[in-house]
This record gives C-alpha cells, sequence and structure tokens, in this order.
C-alpha cells in the first residue's frame, strides 16, 4: 500500500510553468521547487526569467528561458531549451496569460487576436512540442502531468468587459477536454484550474478600480485567492494524487464561477 502521505510528493520530478515569472505561475513554481521538483520557467521578458530564477534556485534546481508563447516559433524555441536541460517533462502548466477590456463598440482586433495567441494557441502548440518530454516521463500508474490555468470567467459570462479574455478561457477548457480524451492512451492527464479573483498583476487594474473589498464581496468565501491555495493545487495535480483525474476543471474561486 502507497504511505498516504508520498500521494502528493512532486520529488525528483521535471515541470514546465510557463508565465512563471509572478502571480500564479510563479507560486506554482515556488510550491514545486521547495517540494523537490526541478523546475523550468518561462516569460517573455529575460530581465523577469533571470530575478524569478535567482529566487527559485535558493530552494533548488531552477533555470528559465525567454519565450514569445503567443507564436509556434516561441513554443519551438522554449522546447529546444527544455531539451538542452532534460530528456522528459512530468508536469506541464500551461499559465501564460493576458488579458484585453475594453467597450464592445470600441474593442480592436489586435485585443483579440493577441489574447486568442497567447491564452489559447499558446497553450495548444507548446503541449504539441512537449509531447516527446512528456511521452518520455509518462507510465501507465504514473502518467505525466498537463496542467491549464483557465479563469472562472471561462466557466460563466463576467460583468467585465474581458470579450476575449473569457472566450479564450472558455476556449481552454474545452480544449483540455480534448486534450485529456486524446492524451489519455499515452499515459497523460490533462486538467485544468479555473482561478477566481487573486492578487496578481493581471487583477491590479480591476484592484484599483473596483477596491479589493468590493471584489472580494463578490466571492462566496469574502476573500481573494491566496498563495497557499495555488500550492496546494500545483501538489495536487501535479503528483500521483490525481493519477485517476484527467479531463476535470477545478474551480479555485472560492465559489465563483460554480454557485456564483
Amino acid at each position: 500500500m502507497t504511505n498516504p502521505a508520498e500521494l502528493f510528493s512532486v520529488k525528483g520530478k521535471t515541470a514546465v510553468i510557463t508565465g512563471g515569472t509572478r502571480g500564479i505561475g510563479l507560486d506554482m513554481a515556488r510550491a514545486l521547487v521547495a517540494n523537490g521538483a526541478k523546475v523550468i520557467i518561462s516569460s517573455r521578458k529575460d530581465v523577469a526569467v533571470e530575478a524569478a530564477v535567482e529566487e527559485l534556485a535558493k530552494h533548488g534546481d531552477a533555470s528559465g528561458f525567454a519565450a514569445d508563447l503567443g507564436t509556434i516559433e516561441g513554443a519551438k524555441a522554449l522546447a529546444e531549451f527544455v531539451g538542452s536541460k532534460t530528456d522528459k517533462v512530468d508536469i506541464l502548466i500551461n499559465n501564460a496569460g493576458a488579458t484585453w477590456g475594453s467597450t464592445l463598440e470600441d474593442f480592436p482586433e489586435d485585443g483579440w487576436d493577441k489574447i486568442m495567441n497567447v491564452n489559447l494557441k499558446g497553450p495548444f502548440f507548446l503541449t504539441q512540442q512537449m509531447l516527446p518530454f512528456l511521452k518520455a516521463a509518462a507510465e501507465p500508474n504514473s502518467p505525466a502531468k498537463v496542467i491549464n490555468v483557465a479563469s472562472v470567467e471561462g466557466m460563466r459570462a463576467g460583468q467585465m468587459e474581458t470579450y476575449s479574455y473569457g472566450a479564450s478561457k472558455s476556449a481552454l477548457i474545452h480544449l483540455t477536454e480534448h486534450l485529456a480524451l486524446q492524451l489519455a492512451g499515452r499515459n497523460i492527464t490533462v486538467n485544468a484550474i479555473a482561478p477566481g479573483p487573486f492578487a496578481t498583476k493581471m487583477m491590479a487594474g480591476t484592484i484599483q478600480m473596483a477596491g479589493e473589498d468590493t471584489i472580494a464581496a463578490m466571492v462566496p468565501l469574502k476573500r481573494l485567492g491566496q498563495s497557499e491555495d495555488l500550492y496546494a493545487m500545483a501538489l495536487y495535480l501535479g503528483s500521483g494524487a490525481s493519477n485517476y483525474v484527467t479531463g476535470q476543471t477545478i474551480a479555485l474561486g472560492g465559489g465563483l464561477g460554480t454557485i456564483a
């Protein structure tokens, strides 16, 4: 019988985390590296990557690479870098994301295309490029893991005029299910988390405009998400504890997206 404490272990695993220099991605990277995983992070800016790697490396094996994952070329470049560091990837976290807000009348084409490229095209083509590494790590009783970071806005329409963001995250949830079905036979699970409001840089403008207390009041649990909430989710979905779970989207929003 497996020791229950070992079910949540990620020690010795290799994880690739996109958008890993701040917010949700950095918190998930922190959780994994602190618990013995080797982490490879990416972001668009070299300076941000270097700073995050410097922090993470104090706690374990960490490296990083700057790439624009809204392009296929960026996905290929990151895959090449990963190949220089390892021959297998146990955990792929597609977290890189962007948002855009504008009125319906004034919403620009580039505000649609940029968000779709980063939030939807990016996860698809990076998963494609990572398949050889994921397959190398995958075993029948120890599948490789793909974790897509969606949003509660992809589960229910919100009041904010972030049309391309909500649509991209809803599509990512569907893509998660489609990939889970296709990759199950290769011993690769695919799941998504759908965060609600966290005090991240992406949320900073909304928090400043509406006020943290106002946003928290909209959440059934009456608070914003905290780093510890992300630590737990990273360890659950990245470890053997979730080996029999695939094609699922877990709302991480204090009740937003599900009961409110």
